[in-house]
Protein backbone atom coordinates (compact mmCIF):
# COMPACT_ATOMS: atom_id res chain seq x y z
CA UNK A 1 0.00 0.00 0.00
CA UNK A 2 1.33 3.35 -0.76
CA UNK A 3 0.68 6.28 2.03
CA UNK A 4 1.18 9.88 1.96
CA UNK A 5 3.22 9.84 5.43
CA UNK A 6 3.45 7.81 8.62
CA UNK A 7 1.93 9.23 10.73
CA UNK A 8 -1.13 12.56 10.35
CA UNK A 9 -0.98 14.76 13.42
CA UNK A 10 -4.80 16.67 13.72
CA UNK A 11 -4.33 19.65 15.78
CA UNK A 12 -0.80 22.29 15.83
CA UNK A 13 -0.92 23.40 19.52
CA UNK A 14 1.78 22.89 21.90
CA UNK A 15 1.14 18.82 22.02
CA UNK A 16 0.78 18.59 18.20
CA UNK A 17 3.70 20.78 17.30
CA UNK A 18 5.93 18.66 19.78
CA UNK A 19 4.16 15.39 18.45
CA UNK A 20 5.15 16.42 15.11
CA UNK A 21 8.71 17.23 16.11
CA UNK A 22 9.84 14.43 18.11
CA UNK A 23 8.27 11.92 15.40
CA UNK A 24 10.25 13.93 12.52
CA UNK A 25 13.18 13.90 14.59
CA UNK A 26 12.81 10.08 15.25
CA UNK A 27 12.50 9.46 11.20
CA UNK A 28 8.83 9.07 10.68
CA UNK A 29 7.39 11.12 7.70
CA UNK A 30 4.81 13.42 9.48
CA UNK A 31 1.53 16.02 8.34
CA UNK A 32 0.67 18.31 10.93
CA UNK A 33 -2.05 20.37 9.80
CA UNK A 34 -4.54 23.01 11.91
CA UNK A 35 -7.04 25.28 10.77
CA UNK A 36 -5.42 28.40 12.69
CA UNK A 37 -1.95 29.24 12.30
CA UNK A 38 -0.53 29.66 15.48
CA UNK A 39 0.02 33.01 17.11
CA UNK A 40 4.18 33.16 18.01
CA UNK A 41 4.84 36.54 18.94
CA UNK A 42 3.57 38.18 22.74
CA UNK A 43 2.13 41.41 21.50
CA UNK A 44 0.28 39.79 18.75
CA UNK A 45 -3.59 40.12 19.02
CA UNK A 46 -5.00 36.67 20.38
CA UNK A 47 -1.23 35.50 21.43
CA UNK A 48 -1.83 32.68 24.20
CA UNK A 49 -0.24 34.52 27.70
CA UNK A 50 -0.69 31.56 29.73
CA UNK A 51 2.22 29.45 30.54
CA UNK A 52 3.36 25.99 30.95
CA UNK A 53 5.88 24.73 33.45
CA UNK A 54 7.72 21.77 32.04
CA UNK A 55 8.53 19.42 34.44
CA UNK A 56 11.45 17.00 34.40
CA UNK A 57 10.18 14.36 32.12
CA UNK A 58 9.01 16.84 29.74
CA UNK A 59 12.40 18.65 29.57
CA UNK A 60 13.33 15.19 28.55
CA UNK A 61 10.52 14.84 25.56
CA UNK A 62 11.81 18.18 24.65
CA UNK A 63 15.15 17.74 24.31
CA UNK A 64 14.26 14.58 21.55
CA UNK A 65 12.06 17.22 20.24
CA UNK A 66 15.29 18.65 19.49
CA UNK A 67 13.74 22.10 20.89
CA UNK A 68 15.39 22.10 24.47
CA UNK A 69 18.39 23.82 23.40
CA UNK A 70 16.70 26.81 22.24
CA UNK A 71 14.12 26.88 25.16
CA UNK A 72 16.28 26.89 27.62
CA UNK A 73 17.67 30.67 27.85
CA UNK A 74 14.11 31.27 28.13
CA UNK A 75 13.71 29.07 31.33
CA UNK A 76 12.38 30.49 34.37
CA UNK A 77 13.56 27.71 37.23
CA UNK A 78 10.89 25.97 39.68
CA UNK A 79 12.75 25.24 42.12
CA UNK A 80 9.79 25.11 45.15
CA UNK A 81 6.40 24.72 45.33
CA UNK A 82 4.36 27.12 47.72
CA UNK A 83 0.77 25.97 48.91
CA UNK A 84 -1.08 29.01 50.52
CA UNK A 85 -4.67 28.65 52.11
CA UNK A 86 -5.89 32.41 52.39
CA UNK A 87 -9.86 31.03 53.50
CA UNK A 88 -10.45 33.25 56.35
CA UNK A 89 -12.34 36.31 56.24
CA UNK A 90 -9.74 38.54 55.04
CA UNK A 91 -7.30 37.30 52.17
CA UNK A 92 -4.29 36.54 54.31
CA UNK A 93 -2.07 33.50 54.67
CA UNK A 94 -3.31 30.76 57.62
CA UNK A 95 -1.49 27.29 56.18
CA UNK A 96 1.56 27.96 53.92
CA UNK A 97 3.70 24.92 52.99
CA UNK A 98 6.74 24.86 50.99
CA UNK A 99 7.92 21.98 48.89
CA UNK A 100 11.97 22.35 47.87
CA UNK A 101 12.82 20.49 44.76
CA UNK A 102 16.32 20.07 46.33
CA UNK A 103 15.24 17.27 49.16
CA UNK A 104 14.44 14.75 45.89
CA UNK A 105 16.30 15.91 43.39
CA UNK A 106 19.37 17.85 41.97
CA UNK A 107 17.26 19.35 39.22
CA UNK A 108 14.18 21.84 40.05
CA UNK A 109 10.60 20.45 40.18
CA UNK A 110 10.68 21.90 36.59
CA UNK A 111 10.79 25.20 34.01
CA UNK A 112 8.25 27.95 33.33
CA UNK A 113 7.50 29.30 29.75
CA UNK A 114 5.08 31.26 27.92
CA UNK A 115 2.87 29.42 25.54
CA UNK A 116 3.75 31.48 22.97
CA UNK A 117 7.10 30.94 22.92
CA UNK A 118 6.92 27.58 22.91
CA UNK A 119 4.67 27.96 20.07
CA UNK A 120 7.48 29.52 18.28
CA UNK A 121 10.47 27.87 19.05
CA UNK A 122 8.24 24.46 17.98
CA UNK A 123 6.94 26.14 14.23
CA UNK A 124 10.86 26.93 13.83
CA UNK A 125 12.18 23.17 14.28
CA UNK A 126 9.41 21.97 12.19
CA UNK A 127 10.71 24.14 9.53
CA UNK A 128 14.29 22.40 9.80
CA UNK A 129 12.93 19.02 10.00
CA UNK A 130 12.55 17.51 6.44
CA UNK A 131 10.28 14.63 7.51
CA UNK A 132 7.68 17.20 8.55
CA UNK A 133 5.52 19.12 6.33
CA UNK A 134 3.70 21.37 8.65
CA UNK A 135 0.26 23.02 7.37
CA UNK A 136 -1.34 26.04 9.51
CA UNK A 137 -4.57 27.12 7.93
CA UNK A 138 -5.63 23.38 7.12
CA UNK A 139 -7.65 21.23 9.26
CA UNK A 140 -9.47 17.62 9.24
CA UNK A 141 -12.52 17.08 7.60
CA UNK A 142 -13.42 13.25 8.04
CA UNK A 143 -11.88 9.99 8.73
CA UNK A 144 -12.08 7.00 7.21
CA UNK A 145 -10.21 3.60 8.76
CA UNK A 146 -9.15 0.00 7.40
CA UNK A 147 -7.38 -2.02 9.43
CA UNK A 148 -3.84 -1.48 7.20
CA UNK A 149 -4.35 2.38 6.74
CA UNK A 150 -6.33 5.96 7.55
CA UNK A 151 -7.54 8.33 4.97
CA UNK A 152 -8.27 11.72 6.50
CA UNK A 153 -10.11 14.61 4.49
CA UNK A 154 -8.54 18.06 4.51
CA UNK A 155 -9.95 21.42 4.36
CA UNK A 156 -8.65 22.26 1.28
CA UNK A 157 -10.01 19.28 -0.76
CA UNK A 158 -6.96 17.08 -0.45
CA UNK A 159 -6.94 13.56 1.29
CA UNK A 160 -3.89 11.80 3.30
CA UNK A 161 -3.35 8.27 3.72
CA UNK A 162 -1.54 7.79 6.79
CA UNK A 163 -0.26 4.44 9.24
CA UNK A 164 -2.00 6.40 11.72
CA UNK A 165 -3.44 9.83 12.92
CA UNK A 166 -2.79 11.47 16.25
CA UNK A 167 -5.93 13.36 17.35
CA UNK A 168 -4.50 16.43 19.31
CA UNK A 169 -7.05 18.88 18.37
CA UNK A 170 -8.28 20.18 21.38
CA UNK A 171 -11.14 18.90 23.91
CA UNK A 172 -13.79 19.20 21.14
CA UNK A 173 -11.78 17.11 18.83
CA UNK A 174 -13.66 16.48 15.20
CA UNK A 175 -11.07 13.63 14.59
CA UNK A 176 -12.04 11.72 17.83
CA UNK A 177 -15.56 12.17 17.81
CA UNK A 178 -14.78 10.54 13.99
CA UNK A 179 -13.67 8.13 15.49
CA UNK A 180 -16.99 7.55 17.71
CA UNK A 181 -15.02 7.83 20.88
CA UNK A 182 -17.02 9.04 23.94
CA UNK A 183 -16.21 11.14 26.64
CA UNK A 184 -17.07 11.76 29.96
CA UNK A 185 -17.67 15.82 30.99
CA UNK A 186 -17.42 17.30 34.45
CA UNK A 187 -18.74 21.33 34.79
CA UNK A 188 -17.14 23.49 37.59
CA UNK A 189 -19.26 26.78 37.11
CA UNK A 190 -15.32 28.12 36.67
CA UNK A 191 -13.55 30.16 34.10
CA UNK A 192 -9.74 31.23 34.36
CA UNK A 193 -8.54 34.37 34.03
CA UNK A 194 -4.47 34.13 32.73
CA UNK A 195 -2.12 36.93 32.44
CA UNK A 196 1.30 38.37 32.87
CA UNK A 197 2.40 40.81 35.69
CA UNK A 198 5.41 42.28 37.13
CA UNK A 199 5.57 42.68 41.17
CA UNK A 200 8.60 44.11 43.07
CA UNK A 201 9.16 41.58 44.89
CA UNK A 202 11.34 38.43 43.74
CA UNK A 203 9.68 35.37 43.27
CA UNK A 204 12.67 33.41 43.86
CA UNK A 205 11.92 30.50 41.67
CA UNK A 206 8.59 30.03 44.27
CA UNK A 207 5.68 28.75 42.35
CA UNK A 208 2.56 29.75 44.40
CA UNK A 209 -0.65 28.44 44.45
CA UNK A 210 -3.19 30.27 47.18
CA UNK A 211 -6.80 28.71 47.79
CA UNK A 212 -9.60 30.96 48.13
CA UNK A 213 -13.00 30.24 47.53
CA UNK A 214 -14.22 30.04 44.03
CA UNK A 215 -10.32 28.16 42.88
CA UNK A 216 -6.70 28.64 43.00
CA UNK A 217 -4.41 31.51 42.53
CA UNK A 218 -1.45 30.27 40.96
CA UNK A 219 1.71 32.60 40.43
CA UNK A 220 4.24 30.73 38.28
CA UNK A 221 7.63 32.32 37.77
CA UNK A 222 8.87 33.89 34.51
CA UNK A 223 12.47 35.61 33.71
CA UNK A 224 12.38 39.35 34.44
CA UNK A 225 10.47 41.48 32.44
CA UNK A 226 11.76 45.53 31.69
CA UNK A 227 14.01 45.10 34.66
CA UNK A 228 11.22 43.82 37.38
CA UNK A 229 10.54 40.68 39.07
CA UNK A 230 7.71 38.59 36.51
CA UNK A 231 5.31 35.54 36.99
CA UNK A 232 2.75 34.01 35.00
CA UNK A 233 -0.92 33.98 37.01
CA UNK A 234 -3.86 31.64 36.43
CA UNK A 235 -6.69 33.05 38.14
CA UNK A 236 -9.85 30.45 39.32
CA UNK A 237 -13.04 31.98 40.34
CA UNK A 238 -16.62 31.48 39.55
CA UNK A 239 -17.45 31.84 35.68
CA UNK A 240 -19.80 35.60 36.29
CA UNK A 241 -17.25 36.89 38.82
CA UNK A 242 -14.36 35.62 36.11
CA UNK A 243 -15.81 37.66 33.15
CA UNK A 244 -16.36 40.87 35.00
CA UNK A 245 -12.59 41.22 35.97
CA UNK A 246 -11.89 40.32 32.55
CA UNK A 247 -13.87 43.25 32.03
CA UNK A 248 -12.99 46.08 34.91
CA UNK A 249 -10.55 48.78 34.02
CA UNK A 250 -6.42 48.38 34.78
CA UNK A 251 -6.67 49.66 38.37
CA UNK A 252 -9.17 48.37 39.85
CA UNK A 253 -8.13 44.72 38.36
CA UNK A 254 -4.66 45.38 39.73
CA UNK A 255 -5.81 45.93 43.33
CA UNK A 256 -8.25 42.99 43.66
CA UNK A 257 -5.39 40.79 42.49
CA UNK A 258 -2.63 42.50 44.77
CA UNK A 259 -4.70 41.50 47.29
CA UNK A 260 -5.68 38.00 46.35
CA UNK A 261 -2.28 37.35 45.93
CA UNK A 262 -1.95 38.42 50.05
CA UNK A 263 0.57 40.60 48.88
CA UNK A 264 2.99 37.94 48.98
CA UNK A 265 4.77 39.56 45.88
CA UNK A 266 3.97 43.44 46.54
CA UNK A 267 1.58 45.19 44.57
CA UNK A 268 1.49 43.33 41.25
CA UNK A 269 0.94 44.83 37.44
CA UNK A 270 -0.77 44.03 34.46
CA UNK A 271 2.19 43.15 32.04
CA UNK A 272 -0.18 41.26 29.50
CA UNK A 273 -3.79 41.05 28.15
CA UNK A 274 -6.29 38.61 30.02
CA UNK A 275 -7.50 35.50 28.21
CA UNK A 276 -10.29 33.32 29.59
CA UNK A 277 -11.29 29.61 29.19
CA UNK A 278 -13.23 27.21 30.39
CA UNK A 279 -12.97 25.10 33.07
CA UNK A 280 -13.74 21.51 33.15
CA UNK A 281 -12.70 17.73 33.75
CA UNK A 282 -12.64 15.54 30.64
CA UNK A 283 -11.56 12.10 29.24
CA UNK A 284 -11.85 10.29 26.56
CA UNK A 285 -13.36 6.33 27.49
CA UNK A 286 -10.56 4.75 25.73
CA UNK A 287 -6.79 6.66 23.91
CA UNK A 288 -7.29 4.86 20.71
CA UNK A 289 -9.31 3.61 17.90
CA UNK A 290 -8.62 2.03 14.91
CA UNK A 291 -5.56 3.44 13.39
CA UNK A 292 -5.45 6.88 15.70
CA UNK A 293 -4.24 7.38 19.10
CA UNK A 294 -5.90 10.45 21.35
CA UNK A 295 -3.18 12.95 23.33
CA UNK A 296 -3.55 16.02 25.41
CA UNK A 297 -7.05 17.66 25.40
CA UNK A 298 -8.45 15.76 22.98
CA UNK A 299 -7.57 12.57 25.54
CA UNK A 300 -7.74 14.18 29.00
CA UNK A 301 -8.81 18.17 29.88
CA UNK A 302 -7.77 19.33 33.67
CA UNK A 303 -8.14 22.04 35.54
CA UNK A 304 -4.80 24.54 35.65
CA UNK A 305 -3.95 23.12 39.15
CA UNK A 306 -0.36 21.50 39.87
CA UNK A 307 0.80 21.62 36.55
CA UNK A 308 -0.41 18.27 35.01
CA UNK A 309 -2.38 19.05 31.97
CA UNK A 310 0.22 19.39 29.22
CA UNK A 311 2.87 17.32 31.07
CA UNK A 312 0.71 14.71 30.70
CA UNK A 313 0.19 14.95 27.26
CA UNK A 314 3.89 15.04 26.66
CA UNK A 315 3.89 11.92 28.23
CA UNK A 316 1.58 10.43 26.13
CA UNK A 317 3.99 11.53 23.44
CA UNK A 318 6.62 9.93 25.18
CA UNK A 319 4.73 6.27 25.42
CA UNK A 320 3.57 6.72 21.03
CA UNK A 321 7.24 7.19 20.35
CA UNK A 322 8.66 4.43 22.37
CA UNK A 323 6.12 2.00 21.45
CA UNK A 324 6.56 2.87 17.85
CA UNK A 325 10.56 2.64 17.42
CA UNK A 326 9.96 -0.68 19.60
CA UNK A 327 8.60 -2.23 16.34
CA UNK A 328 8.06 0.82 13.52
CA UNK A 329 6.75 -2.30 11.26
CA UNK A 330 3.19 -2.15 13.75
CA UNK A 331 3.10 1.66 13.77
CA UNK A 332 -0.77 2.12 14.42
CA UNK A 333 -1.90 -1.08 14.20
CA UNK A 334 -4.18 -2.84 16.71
CA UNK A 335 -1.32 -3.89 18.85
CA UNK A 336 0.10 -0.93 19.02
CA UNK A 337 -2.80 0.78 19.80
CA UNK A 338 -3.78 -1.61 22.31
CA UNK A 339 -0.33 -0.80 24.59
CA UNK A 340 -0.50 2.63 24.19
CA UNK A 341 -4.03 2.96 25.90
CA UNK A 342 -2.75 0.23 28.59
CA UNK A 343 -0.30 2.56 29.26
CA UNK A 344 -2.07 5.17 29.88
CA UNK A 345 -5.38 5.36 30.41
CA UNK A 346 -4.92 4.00 34.79
CA UNK A 347 -2.21 6.93 35.22
CA UNK A 348 -4.59 9.58 33.23
CA UNK A 349 -7.91 8.82 35.28
CA UNK A 350 -6.04 9.13 39.00
CA UNK A 351 -4.50 12.00 37.90
CA UNK A 352 -7.64 13.40 36.96
CA UNK A 353 -9.54 12.53 39.39
CA UNK A 354 -6.79 13.65 42.30
CA UNK A 355 -7.10 17.09 40.44
CA UNK A 356 -10.89 16.96 40.59
CA UNK A 357 -10.98 16.72 43.97
CA UNK A 358 -8.15 19.10 45.19
CA UNK A 359 -10.51 21.61 42.45
CA UNK A 360 -13.46 21.01 44.49
CA UNK A 361 -12.15 21.53 47.92
CA UNK A 362 -10.42 25.03 46.98
CA UNK A 363 -14.18 25.85 45.71
CA UNK A 364 -15.33 25.87 49.12
CA UNK A 365 -17.06 28.77 50.75
CA UNK A 366 -19.22 27.83 53.79
CA UNK A 367 -16.71 28.40 56.40
CA UNK A 368 -16.82 25.59 58.13
CA UNK A 369 -15.61 23.63 55.00
CA UNK A 370 -13.44 26.65 54.62
CA UNK A 371 -11.77 25.93 58.61
CA UNK A 372 -11.70 22.02 57.10
CA UNK A 373 -9.73 22.55 53.91
CA UNK A 374 -7.05 24.55 55.50
CA UNK A 375 -6.33 22.14 58.99
CA UNK A 376 -6.69 19.31 56.32
CA UNK A 377 -4.14 21.06 53.94
CA UNK A 378 -1.90 21.43 57.17
CA UNK A 379 -2.05 18.29 58.63
CA UNK A 380 -1.55 16.27 54.85
CA UNK A 381 1.26 18.30 53.85
CA UNK A 382 3.28 17.85 56.89
CA UNK A 383 3.27 14.03 57.01
CA UNK A 384 7.18 13.11 55.43
CA UNK A 385 5.39 10.30 53.13
CA UNK A 386 2.53 12.50 51.99
CA UNK A 387 4.55 15.26 51.20
CA UNK A 388 7.23 12.86 49.30
CA UNK A 389 4.20 11.49 47.19
CA UNK A 390 3.31 15.25 46.22
CA UNK A 391 7.08 16.12 45.10
CA UNK A 392 7.42 12.97 43.09
CA UNK A 393 3.99 13.98 41.12
CA UNK A 394 5.40 17.45 41.15
CA UNK A 395 8.04 16.07 38.86
CA UNK A 396 5.81 13.71 37.05
CA UNK A 397 6.52 10.29 38.09
CA UNK A 398 3.29 8.61 39.65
Amino acid sequence: MTYDCDILISGGGIAGLTAAAVFGTAGFHVICVDPAPPITDRDAQGADMRSTAMLQPARQVLETAGVWEALAPHAADLQVMRIVDAGGDLAEPRVTREFNAADISDLPFGWNFPNWLLRRELVGRLAALPLVDFRPGTGTTSLFTRTASAKVGLTDGSKITARLVIAADGRDSPMRQAAGIAVSTRRYGQKALAFAVTHPVPHANVSTEIHRTGGPFTLVPLPDRDGMPSSAIVWMDDGPATQARAQADVPAFEAEMSERSCHLFGPLKLASPRNVWPIISQHAERLSGERIALIAEAAHVLPPIGAQGLNMSLQDVSTLLDLAQADPEGLGDAAMLARYHKARYADIKLRINGIDLLNRVSQASHPLARDARAKGLDALYAMAPVRKMLMQMGLGVR
